[in-house]
């Protein structure tokens, strides 16, 4: 078999190339007998593979659930005694995602070949997150693999669910608000040139707004398709603009300021970080290491800043908890005060882990309650639609009746 490798000499320089042997640990022999120390051994696959990667990387994906599910199954084989590779091997015959079964079967290989799982996994880096790889490292550096698996099934469990949870609390309005706007267009296309020809054959004087109407009435009418691709459009333009990078703190920065979805970000952020944190802190990862981790982990760019500038301060010695007291704009007063109890006693991640709790069951609350909020704000809005539209064309009926009389 042939094998790509990176190795350093014994000099510290680094050379890398493509051998052909038996399997990885003939080649890593081979390279130590050399002077090479290696530092990365992979299987140079053949053009099918290489094709069917491809294929799978462009229309399957691994979804969070069966990550969670990926690391609670092979997080108790382990503690049931079964060796990693064989544990590997399990999983994979259980499997019917097929982009999850050529990864299994890479991390099975890379273990067969003497590489660790942590290894393996980050060669994947688009399905396994920063947070996942490295509690994976921790707890093979520790010899508690199985409980950093279980652990990061936990946290990847709970993100889930809150993130779940507050998409579930938006999809009644949008579907409320798609409805609208599909019954708007059509009633503008059907309902509005028919009175608008009434009322011009009456020749009612028609005050602005009902001109208005029966011009996008007149335009949905003639061109109800492309309406309808116009919206789809300006619909797709805004996600995609959302999205860019440039609009990122733009956004971030309306999202913080928001009345209500303001303070449900804010605490959604504050318990990813305690929760991040108090995961990596007791796998047995550094604290800048956290850090850094952790920054990835968050969303908004403006609390990316703030970790951002706690590593830096940790670095110089200051403390951790000073990053949160300098922005209770964005982390409530509670962070800072626990996460300085916690410097001060050293039990930080028990204190950041009592945060994420706190914060998790808070925003579970909210979101049960937040379609009773939304749903007065989208009754006014559609009452305020509708009442603007009956006004408007009810108003040169009574020009009608009032010149009758």
């Amino acid at each position: 078999m042939l094998f790509s490798y990176k190795a350093k000499s014994k000099t510290g320089e680094m050379t890398e190339g493509v051998l052909e042997a038996k399997d990885r640990l003939t080649l890593a022999h081979d390279l130590r007998s050399r002077g090479y120390i290696p530092i990365s051994v992979t299987e140079k696959k053949g053009s099918f593979f290489s094709k069917l990667t491809f294929f799978t990387d462009m229309f399957s994906r691994v979804s969070i659930s069966e990550q969670i599910i990926f690391t609670k199954n092979l997080s108790g084989m382990l503690r049931a005694g079964l060796s990693l590779s064989r544990a590997l091997s399990v999983l994979k015959k259980q499997t019917k995602n097929l982009k999850l079964n050529l990864i299994l079967t890479s991390l099975t290989d890379d273990i067969d070949g003497g590489e660790t799982l942590s290894g393996g996994l980050s060669k994947f880096p688009s399905v396994f997150s920063k947070l996942f790889i490295s509690m994976t490292r921790a707890g093979e550096e520790s010899g508690n693999l199985a409980n950093s698996l279980s652990d990061i099934g936990l946290n990847l469990e709970k993100s889930h669910s809150l993130t779940k949870k507050i998409r579930g609390a938006l999809i009644y309005p949008g579907i409320i608000l798609s409805a609208m706007i599909v019954i708007g267009v059509l009633m503008f296309a059907f309902v509005v040139p028919t009175l608008a020809s009434t009322f011009k054959e009456l020749g009612v004087v028609l005050p602005i707004s009902t001109r208005i109407l029966i011009f996008f009435g007149n335009f949905f009418s003639n061109n109800l398709i492309l309406t309808f691709v116009i919206i789809i459009g300006m619909a797709l333009g805004a996600y995609f603009l959302f999205r860019a990078r440039f609009m990122a703190k733009y956004i971030d920065f309306i999202v913080v300021k928001l009345p209500i979805a303001g303070n449900l970000a804010k605490e959604l952020n504050t318990a990813r970080t305690a929760r991040t944190m108090s995961s990596l802190l007791f796998a047995g990862v550094s604290i800048t290491r956290a850090v850094e981790i952790t920054e990835d982990v968050v969303q908004n760019i403006y609390y990316k800043k703030v970790l951002r500038d706690a590593k830096i301060g940790i670095e110089k010695g200051t403390p951790f908890s000073k990053a949160f007291e300098e922005n209770t704009n964005l982390y409530p007063v509670m962070m800072s005060e626990m996460v300085q109890v916690g410097e001060e006693t050293g039990k930080l991640s028990d204190m950041l882990l009592q945060i994420a709790l706190f914060y998790e069951e808070e925003i579970e609350n909210k979101t049960k309650n937040l379609s009773t909020i939304i749903e007065p704000l989208l009754m006014i809005v559609i009452g305020a639609g509708v009442g603007f539209f009956a006004i408007s064309m009810i108003s040169p009926l009574y020009s009608i009746l009032g010149s009758i009389e």
